[in-house]
């Protein structure tokens, strides 16, 4: 089943933990210095849901469809 995910780029605060995790999914943007989701359905659901959990402030959703 695919997974919808959304990263809160406002509460994000750039630790890239989801990146290192799930790097297939996750960007870095230098400009902001802001964690954003790079390829929405590019990635096991095991890395999506484990970058959800590491995120220190809790901006990763992730939704099944």
């Amino acid at each position: 089943m695919a997974q919808k995910v959304t990263l809160d780029e406002e509460e994000c605060i750039g630790c890239q933990s989801c990146i290192e995790l799930c790097p297939d999914v996750f960007g870095f943007d230098d400009e902001s210095e802001k964690a954003y989701v790079y390829e929405q359905y590019n990635g096991d659901e095991e890395c999506i849901e484990d970058a959800a959990a590491a995120c220190p402030v809790d901006c990763i959703d992730v939704e099944e469809e």
